[in-house]
């Protein structure tokens, strides 16, 4: 190998350790540093639509830590559309909000620290992104790529595709998906009782799949 090549090699791998995806890619998925976010929507379009509310919890070494998770309600929304249906929230609540720009802001300090994981993170995360972007927190592409991102949809999605299951179209909701762990449904439904659903579903998903042993996070993508 040329000295050149041998620079360019050394580069590239200084880059690649330090890039916070990497660093969680390979990560042990047991002990891995995960950050689980949902989000209420007016809608599922990112162009038109608009985030309700949002709220995350960490976990850290299979524990969720719920006193560190965050709930916040978008004094922005201009038009709730069907929202209050779905998920209760209304008007007198969205008044006692808080711009969305502080919420991202919070979020955003944390990106590089937790492999992020949604339930649906084709949805939740193109509507962060977009509101990211818009209030100029996160604008570069390269920015987005350095953030792991986890999906227990997608993750039950090939456990069940491995086992030759038959999936019905509502087979992967987040109901459905607890259901075959047998975790107990919440009667209440918004952004953090989701998130903590969710959370609980993916510790759920890391020990049938890791059944104990060492399983890199990159496993379950």
């Amino acid at each position: 190998m040329g000295v050149a090549q041998k620079v360019i090699r050394s580069i590239k791998g200084f880059f690649e350790s330090n890039n916070p995806q990497n660093q969680h890619y390979n990560k042990n998925c047991l002990h891995a540093r995960y950050l689980v976010i949902d989000l209420e929507l007016t809608g599922l379009n990112p162009k038109e639509d608009e985030i309700v509310s949002i709220a995350w919890l960490p976990i850290k070494n299979q524990r969720v830590y719920v006193g560190q998770g965050e709930h916040f309600i978008n004094s922005q929304v201009s038009s709730l559309k069907q929202s209050p249906i779905f998920h209760g929230i209304n008007q007198q609540e969205i008044n006692k909000g808080q711009p969305l720009v502080v919420a991202l802001k919070q979020l955003e300090s944390l990106l590089s620290e937790y492999v992020l994981v949604f339930h649906n993170a084709e949805l939740d995360w193109a509507f962060l992104q977009k509101a990211f972007t818009e209030h100029g927190i996160l604008f570069c592409a390269e920015q987005y790529k350095s953030i792991l991102v986890l999906d227990t949809m997608k993750i039950e999605h090939k456990r069940l595709t491995r086992l030759s299951h038959e999936i019905s179209f509502d087979a992967l909701n987040l109901e459905k998906c607890r259901q075959r762990y047998n975790l107990p449904d919440y009667s209440n439904h918004n952004a953090l009782t989701d998130a903590m659903a969710t959370a609980e579903l993916l510790l759920a998903q890391i020990t049938h799949i890791s059944r104990g042993k060492s399983l890199a996070v990159k496993s379950l993508l």
